[in-house]
């Protein structure tokens, strides 16, 4: 054949892609929108991405498995998907796929695999939808109230109900909180509407009303005036820190659940993934999600520690500059924050060796931590340096990441990366908590040594575990295939 002939061929077949992509949209936004059943592919969102996005997943997903992942297979597995009448799931199509092509001998077509794989969706109940209140609108608040305004589907989850701000509620207040919501320089655009409703109160996002509600204190708030019932709360103000604090939520009315998006004292702190399940959300009503840092780096020593164990470790975080830190030099209570946040490299502590052992208690007394801010926005790394138990290789700490990345109770949790050009502007955007930089990882010659480097999103992964701890206190978690 021609090489002009190649060239048609290679147009051709891209077409053929890019038209069986747009018909996988389709199908993942029916899904989502009549039946609340969301589709990923390796824990990668798929709804509201574009033909290129897909299509860039896709190959993602092909690296991760070592198999090529074909847009025609997850065409095929969606369809059938479709068919089925199962209640509101997350299904990893990328897994399903992989899966279909390891067994195919077994099964005649991907209807009898799906229907054989999914089998366990029968068993689950109903979900009764949650009212969400945020308590404070700040880069975790409103990073949550996109997350929950793009996932509303038809509401079978969660329900974002009402913002607490403090301060008067007049117009210029209303355009400034709609702006800082549709705007965000790190990222980008909302990917919705939000209107401005001054008579009410209120914004109105995706369509959907939004009261904004003022107040100085949480028990001076009757919710129930708003239509709002047996609600939770997620407090972003930083002010709340302690149970007798946060307990303050439970005395207004319509609120039966509260989680605190920062480290908590006297209540649980959770890293989703990880101690989530040792908390019963009947009896316990006042949770914290602990910190971004802790977030990121304990699903990893999790998976280190219950392969190889951890003897003892330091942990350095190279975390992005925060609003607690000054833009220019000026005086601050701590020492060194009170420097130009934009131009210095700036050592400061964190309370991430300890905050660790309070989801993993078997690394107590084994950490020690400290961070350095540096002039980014966002996007953070951790690097850990851990003495281990047991010897290993530099194959073999990756495998064991890979595979808690693939299967498991970390899926959501560990994201393993394959590139050799990773940055920090790379991982912004990325919902997994903690990204591992395979590339990057150091064993020393003895096996008993390993330096791990794991990125984070400090904001936007961080927002994704609130959200994933958020639906278990609330119990409307649905079925799940990941």
């Amino acid at each position: 054949m021609s090489l002009n002939g190649t060239y048609e061929n290679e147009l051709a077949f891209q077409a053929d892609r890019r038209r069986a992509t747009v018909e996988f949209i389709k199908i993942v936004s029916d899904l989502w929108y009549d039946k609340s059943i969301e589709l990923v592919i390796f824990r990668n969102q798929l709804i509201d991405k574009n033909v290129s996005e897909i299509l860039n997943l896709h190959e993602y997903a092909g690296a991760f498995v070592g198999k090529p992942i074909s847009i025609f297979d997850s065409v095929e597995i969606a369809q059938a998907i479709k068919q089925l009448d199962i209640p509101p799931a997350k299904l990893d199509i990328g897994k399903l796929t992989y899966e279909y092509h390891l067994e195919d001998q077994k099964y005649g077509n991907a209807m009898a695999f799906v229907s054989d794989k999914l089998k366990g969706a029968s068993k689950y109940e109903s979900i009764k939808p949650k009212d969400v209140i945020l308590y404070g609108f700040g880069r975790i608040g409103r990073l949550v109230a996109r997350e929950l305004m793009t996932k509303t589907g038809k509401g079978s989850q969660m329900r974002l109900r009402a913002i607490v701000t403090r301060g008067k509620i007049d117009q210029s207040a209303l355009d400034k909180r709609a702006s800082l919501l549709r705007n965000d320089s790190v990222h980008g655009d909302f990917s919705g509407t939000v209107i401005t409703d001054l008579k009410n109160s209120a914004l109105i996002i995706n369509g959907t009303t939004v009261n904004i509600i003022s107040a100085n204190n949480p028990e001076d708030i009757d919710y129930t005036k708003y239509g709002i019932k047996d609600a939770l709360v997620i407090d972003n103000t930083g002010v709340f820190r302690d149970k007798e604090a946060l307990t303050r939520h439970l005395s207004s009315k319509g609120v039966d659940k509260v989680l605190l998006t920062a480290p908590g004292k006297g209540v649980p702190n959770i890293v989703h993934g990880v101690n989530h399940l040792e908390y019963d959300p009947d009896k316990v009503h006042v949770f914290s999600a602990a910190s971004c840092t802790t977030n990121a780096i304990t699903p990893v020593l999790k998976a280190v520690e219950d392969t190889l164990g951890v003897k003892h470790g330091h942990i350095e975080t190279i975390h992005a500059y925060t609003n607690d830190q000054n833009l220019v030099d000026n005086y601050h209570d701590k020492y060194r924050r009170g420097r130009a946040a934009g131009l210095n490299m700036v050592i400061t502590e964190t309370g991430a060796g300890s905050a660790v052992t309070k989801a993993l208690p078997s690394m107590y007394g084994k950490l020690t931590s400290n961070a350095i801010r540096v002039p980014v926005p966002n996007g953070s790394l951790a690097i850990l340096n851990l003495e281990l138990e047991k010897e290993t290789t530099l194959e073999g700490i990756n495998g064991i990441l890979k595979k808690y990345a693939l299967e498991g109770h970390l899926v959501e949790q560990i994201k393993y990366e394959m590139s050799d050009e990773l940055v920090s502007s790379d991982i912004v955007g990325v919902s997994a908590p903690a990204i591992y930089d395979s590339k990057a990882t150091i064993v020393r010659a003895d096996g008993k040594n390993a330096i791990l480097y794991i990125w984070y999103d400090n904001e936007y992964g961080y927002s994704h575990q609130v959200i994933r701890l958020a639906k278990y206190i609330s119990k409307v978690r649905r079925y799940t295939y990941y």
